[in-house]
């Protein structure tokens, strides 16, 4: 029996995580608190979360302003 592989998702993109600038380079995803440099979490609607290890921000809701007490 010959084992089968599973077919390539595809390789990931790491040119689009960094932006250059002349000589600086400058990160344009978050980066994750436990896994360190290197890994990047993604980006949802509410949250963000690594990929490798599952940690998770939530993103903080911002109260509606209220108007002036009298």
């Amino acid at each position: 029996m010959a084992d089968k592989k599973a077919p390539a998702k595809g390789e990931v993109a790491v040119y689009k995580f960094y932006k250059v600038e002349g000589n600086k380079v400058t990160r344009n995803k978050r980066e994750c608190l436990k896994c360190g440099k290197g890994v990047f979490m993604a980006e949802h609607k509410d949250r963000f979360t690594c990929g490798k290890c599952g940690y998770t921000e939530f993103a903080r809701k911002e109260a509606p302003k209220n108007k002036a007490k009298k």
